[in-house]
């Protein structure tokens, strides 16, 4: 009789295998993967204010009713 899913052991993945070291240098890099030229809201806050606000449109639903409307 087989055993049920739930009883069976999980493998470890993603950063559940990693080693405490590999994931602390992992968590060091943070963001700079991205050269900083090419970190176009840090640069230009009125885009950054721009893009933010489309965001809070859509993700607030105000940006589908006027899709839905046109």
């Amino acid at each position: 009789m087989p055993t049920p899913d739930f009883e069976k052991p999980r493998a470890m993945r993603g950063f559940a295998a990693m080693t405490l070291e590999r994931r602390l240098e992992i968590a060091r890099k943070g963001g700079a993967s991205v050269p900083s030229e090419k970190r176009s809201f840090a640069r230009n806050r009125d885009l950054a204010v721009t893009a933010g606000r489309k965001g809070g449109e859509i993700s607030r639903g105000v940006g589908r009713k006027r899709l839905r409307e046109s």
